[in-house]
């Protein structure tokens, strides 16, 4: 089979290896890939938005399965203009695709159908929102309606906060068009699990739950970012909780899209806050997270090309879906300064082996024109390693990471310390 992947991060460079594992795949081509993903797919130099290009790409090259890995392309339409085209398409149309391409959206349908989230309200108007914070109970949760790369959520712990980020996000548009409206969050508190899960519209099969590190710095400090590390399983998701969760949030979500015409087929990412009086919803993804495909699909046994080809077709309820009893851990090397400013154009020392059971998904990287690897965003890379235990993959994860080398390289030291705390404290 050939196979086209659009995208570029890591995520994408997960996908990739592997599908590469397959034993029906002859070619991967990545649109537009990075100087990492260059060593294990044929990279193409067509932007992730580039729909019409994309399509024309996948036709003249006779593409078997294509994957969408990011959420832009996915909420333009991606699948729906493949799919028109002939193309078999692992990713939901644009429909289903608004579960993330609006909070407004996702947030009604919850309350529409009875979903457990956070009590809110919904703003067009500038106004009106600056006029709701002044008795609204702190802190907050401020987020703009549409896509922002994964920052555009605010937690605000005072009034002036709220309305700073009010400001920024409706009247300065620092996400662009996404801030046109805003959703105005109680604050819920409580241990957070991802978990993803593949769906055909009916089935719906849960993968490994993760912990994801938002904050750009140690002990869950700094801004919120695309997310610096990962680690699987999710100590905090017992078999109980994943039962309460079938139950009342991941069939009753899948139930409410087809409901609205929307059915989902593809990856469906559930972002959870376990409260005290239960697990709430705090987002939805229409597709693979990142960085929680670094760690999740490590662990996957079974074929990703027999899931995906399930999914799209509708026939996941006979498909095999196997992960390892082991553990994962994903720490990002990051530019210093992200999420903010930071510079980029450093080369990038790559060791010529590592640990045992470890990877690494290359992110914000270019090559240049004699083929040096240099780093070309926030985050550059993610060290990804399995283990039989979790405190053994984040002490692999570690050891590789000492073996990377760039100038202005910038990581948290604490991926994975929560996770292993809860994990001493049941013991």
């Amino acid at each position: 089979m050939r196979i086209m992947v659009i995208g570029g991060g890591g995520r994408e460079h997960a996908i990739i290896k592997k599908l590469r594992q397959s034993p029906k795949v002859t070619e991967i081509f990545a649109l537009p890939g990075n100087g990492g993903i260059a060593r294990d797919a044929v990279c193409v130099p067509i932007g992730a938005e580039d729909l019409p290009s994309a399509v024309d790409f996948a036709v003249r090259n006779a593409i078997d399965l294509a994957v969408v890995g990011p959420d832009a392309p996915l909420v333009l339409g991606a699948a729906d203009a493949l799919e028109a085209a002939g193309i078999p398409c692992f990713g939901p149309d644009k429909r289903a695709a608004i579960i993330e391409g609006s909070k407004v959206f996702s947030k009604n349908l919850m309350r529409k159908y009875g979903i457990p989230t956070a009590a809110y309200a919904v703003f067009s108007d500038i106004a009106a929102a600056l006029a709701y914070l002044d008795d609204a109970p702190l802190p907050l949760v401020i987020k703009a309606d549409g896509l922002a790369l994964g920052k555009g959520v605010v937690i605000a712990r005072t009034r002036e906060e709220a309305s700073a980020a009010v400001h920024a996000i409706m009247a300065d548009r620092v996400f662009g068009d996404s801030g046109a409206n805003v959703v105005i969050e109680e604050f819920l508190e409580g241990p957070e699990v991802s978990v993803l899960a593949f769906t055909d519209g009916r089935t719906l099969v849960p993968m490994v739950s993760s912990m994801d590190h938002k904050r750009a710095r140690d002990g869950d400090e700094g801004p919120n970012t695309g997310g610096m590390g990962t680690i699987a399983p999710n100590p905090h998701y017992t078999p109980e909780l994943a039962e309460v969760c079938m139950k009342r949030i991941f069939l009753p979500t899948v139930a409410a899209m087809n409901a609205e015409g929307r059915g989902f087929k593809g990856c469906l990412y559930f972002g959870l806050m376990l409260t005290d009086s239960g697990p709430r919803v705090i987002e939805y993804n229409c597709r693979f997270g990142d960085p929680e495909a670094q760690v999740v699909l490590p662990l996957l046994e079974s074929d990703l090309v027999d899931i995906m080809l399930a999914t799209r077709n509708g026939t996941l309820a006979e498909a095999e879906i196997k992960f390892a009893s082991g553990a994962a851990c994903c720490v990002i090397m990051a530019s210093l300064g992200y999420p903010q400013r930071f510079e980029k154009g450093f080369e990038i020392s790559l060791p010529a082996a590592l640990p045992e059971r470890c990877a690494i998904y290359a992110a914000g990287v270019k090559r240049d024109e004699g083929g040096r690897l240099l780093t070309d965003g926030g985050r550059v890379l993610g060290l990804t390693a399995c283990a039989d235990t979790p405190a053994e993959a984040v002490d692999r994860a570690y050891e590789a990471l000492k073996r990377v080398r760039f100038e202005n390289a910038f990581y948290r030291k604490d991926i994975g310390q929560k996770a292993l705390a809860a994990l001493k404290k049941e013991a």
